[in-house]
Parts: C-alpha cells; sequence; structure tokens
C-alpha cells in the first residue's frame, strides 16, 4: 500500500455514469451510511423491546430533514453578519444568485435542477443537520408514542457510524473537509476535488495547486468510528436511559473540536472556529445531563425509609 488509509486516500468524486445518470461517491456514501444507521438502530430497539421496524422511519426521515437543516446552517453561517445587517436583502440576494446559476446550467431541466442545488448546498455542515435530525426524531418518536430517552440510546451508536461513513464520501468527492498545508508522510492534494483545488486559506488566499494537507475526512471518520466502537461496547451495562445519547454528544463533540485544529475553517472567537464552540455546547449539553442523571439515579438507590420505620 505504501501509505496509510489506502484506497480512501484517493478523490474519486464520480463512480460512474449511466446513461444522463451520473452516480457520485458522496450521494452513495450517504445513502449507505443512512442504511447502516437504520440497521444499528434496528438492531439495538429490537433488543431493547421497541419496535425495530419504526429505526427505517427514524433514518431515513432524519437524513432528509437533517440534509436540508444542514444547508441551512451553512448559510448563515457563511452569511452571519450580512443576515443580522440586511436580512431580506441577504436573502433576495442569495436567490438571485440561485437563479442565475439555473439559468446559466446547461443541459437536461433535472440535470440544471440538480446541479444548482448542489452548488446552494454545498458546505452541508453536521451540526445543523444534527439539529435537523434530532428534533425529526422527535416528532416521529412522539407519533408512535415512544420513550424518547430509550429511543434514542439505541439510535446513538448509529449516529456515530454513519458520520464515519459519510466522511468516506466526503474523503472520496473532495467537498471542502480538508486541513491545513502540512508534510506529514500521509499529507495529500485533492486535485480532482468535486469542489475545486487549489483550497482557500482563511484568509481567501489560494494554496498553490500542488499543495499537501491535512486529509481531515479520514482523521474524522477515524475519530467517529472510535466514538461508535466505545457506545458499542457499553450499550449493554446498567446505565439510566439517556446516559448513551449523551456520550455521544460528549465523544463526537469532543473529536470535532480537536480534529477543527487542523483544518481551514476561520476563526471567530476566542481563537476557535464555529464547529469548536458548537462542539463546546455539545459536550457542555451532554456532560451537564450526565452528572444530573448519575445524581437521579444515585438518589433512586437510597432507602427513603429507615429499617425501623418499615416494621
Amino acid at each position: 500500500m505504501g501509505r496509510p488509509f489506502g484506497i480512501i486516500r484517493r478523490v474519486w468524486p464520480v463512480i460512474l455514469h449511466v446513461g444522463p445518470l451520473t452516480i457520485y461517491s458522496f450521494g452513495t456514501m450517504a445513502a449507505l451510511a443512512c442504511i447502516a444507521a437504520a440497521w444499528v438502530t434496528e438492531r439495538e430497539m429490537n433488543r431493547r423491546g421497541l419496535p425495530g421496524d419504526v429505526a427505517w422511519s427514524l433514518s431515513i426521515w432524519a437524513a432528509f430533514v437533517g440534509f436540508i437543516t444542514s444547508a441551512v446552517w451553512y448559510y448563515v453561517q457563511q452569511h452571519f453578519t450580512d443576515l443580522l445587517a440586511h436580512p431580506f436583502g441577504t436573502l433576495a440576494a442569495s436567490v438571485s444568485a440561485t437563479w442565475d446559476q439555473f439559468e446559466a446550467a446547461e443541459g437536461s431541466l433535472p440535470k440544471r435542477l440538480l446541479g444548482t442545488l448542489a452548488g446552494a448546498g454545498s458546505g452541508f455542515v453536521w451540526y445543523g443537520g444534527l439539529i435537523g435530525g434530532v428534533l425529526t426524531v422527535t416528532w416521529i418518536i412522539r407519533r408512535h408514542r415512544l420513550p424518547w430517552l430509550k429511543t434514542v440510546d439505541c439510535a446513538a451508536p448509529a449516529l456515530a457510524l454513519a458520520h464515519a461513513i459519510g466522511r468516506i464520501g466526503c474523503q472520496l468527492a473532495g467537498d471542502g473537509d480538508w486541513g491545513v498545508p502540512s508534510n506529514v508522510p500521509w499529507a495529500m492534494a485533492y486535485p480532482h476535488a468535486i469542489i475545486g483545488w487549489p483550497p482557500l486559506d482563511e484568509h481567501g488566499v489560494p494554496y498553490p495547486a500542488t499543495v499537501r494537507v491535512h486529509p481531515t475526512p479520514i482523521y474524522e471518520m477515524l475519530a467517529y468510528l472510535a466514538v461508535f466502537g466505545v457506545l458499542w461496547s457499553i450499550r449493554k451495562r446498567p446505565h439510566a436511559d439517556g446516559a448513551i445519547f449523551w456520550w455521544y454528544l460528549v465523544l463526537a463533540g469532543a473529536a470535532r473540536f480537536v480534529v477543527e485544529f487542523w483544518r481551514t475553517n476561520a476563526h471567530v472567537a476566542f481563537g476557535l472556529t464555529a464547529a469548536q464552540l458548537s462542539s463546546l455546547v455539545l459536550i457542555a449539553v451532554g456532560a451537564w445531563r450526565l452528572i444530573a442523571t448519575r445524581s437521579v439515579a444515585g438518589l433512586a438507590t437510597v432507602d427513603p425509609l429507615p429499617q425501623a420505620a418499615r416494621r
């Protein structure tokens, strides 16, 4: 193999063409991530006495809504200052630019629509997808009258696994998730990246076309596989409902926080990126709920009546 990571170090945006249909590596891995998440969640729900068939609705709808909210999150992140100052003007300018892109596109109507949507939705952000996914899952859980904490515990390991598989898609597509320039042995360039190469640094200055960078999608893939391994290994241990999900927030948040130090995202406050600030929020929420859950569990084990009082 010569260098670590093997074939996933290659950039392979398009898998094949079938007539007018183009099969993209990112879309393929996203679909596989959704299937894997549904299968893992179904298995865990069945083990814990919940209706496993609901897992497929949870995964498919969470993925669908999550992609939309992740694109919205990305848009707000990119235009936050302009939206605060001129919300309607900024939105109108964005709609106009998207329409111009659609009119300038070539090919059939479906191809033009797909190309325009791909351009408008580039830069999907995981945290935006997580918010949309959780809201969607909550709606489906309430609709089926399932216990929320117990159900999201079943889905937590699947979330980490899906994220890892999705990052393989980011790596193969070269969608801009790469890191800063580096001379480490496994550094690589992305000359066939789907969004174009070379990338821009945090000041908007292009790197040289031959620059080699940290392959941060691979870092994230390995980190989330580790998170999945931890959550999967502890799921059968005694724990309060919700603990697996809270641990997911802590571990996944910590993983993204660390990987961000090698990525090209701009610093927004306190020398940290927006993703790092979001990660700290997730870590804080998860840690707070773990501490609170442990306190409640501890109180529940205390006998409220002295032995003499029971006689």
